[in-house]
Formats: structure tokens, sequence, C-alpha cells
């Protein structure tokens, strides 16, 4: 799990993972936890998701994987940025992502 301070977010995205994702992830989730609404970017610098002010949301990269394939979509190294989308009220609070990856046995 990692965290960035809502406070540091702009008009332009920022990285929410400096130095990207461990492993490939599965599955990953991200909350909100501020008073502004964000945009979310992980490939190419465009919005690829909104989250509201307060909100979290739920990623499967896997769902399109054959069954029983265990193959994860975001592959490791991949950035996840965030950029301000307004609201309302002061900014505040910060922007938690946690992932789930597989191991190999």
């Amino acid at each position: 799990m990692t965290y960035v301070n809502s406070n540091t977010l702009a008009a332009d995205y920022l990285p929410i993972n400096d130095g990207g994702l461990p492993y490939p992830c599965v599955y990953i989730k991200i909350l909100n936890f501020s008073d502004h609404n964000i945009d979310i970017s992980y490939r190419d610098g465009q919005t690829q998701e909104y989250i509201a002010a307060w909100k979290r949301a739920e990623f499967n990269f896997q769902a399109n994987a054959r069954p029983g394939n265990s193959v994860a979509m975001l592959k490791k190294g991949t950035i996840i940025y965030a950029k301000d989308g307004g609201g309302s009220g002061q900014k505040g609070g910060y922007i938690y992502l946690v992932g789930w990856y597989l191991v190999k046995g």
C-alpha cells in the first residue's frame, strides 16, 4: 500500500506510487479519503477513471484473462497517477493505493 497527500495534487498528473508497482497486479483499490474529486491514469497520461471525494474505486485487471490462466494484466513497474479533479471545500486528506498480485509457487 502507498499513499499521497491530496494537498500535493494539481491540474497535472502526479504519481501515487513513484517507483511503480513492485509486482504485476491483478486487482487494485484506490481510496480517495480527501475532500476533492480526483482523476486517475494508469497509462498514457490520459484519464481512465474518476473518483469522487470520500469514495473508493476497485479495478480487476484479470477479468479479461482466460479462465485458470492467472495472468496479471497490470504489469510490474506501472505507475498510477492522480490529479485534482475539482471539488468543494479545502484540500485535505490522502489518496491510498492498494494492489493485489500473484505469488508464483
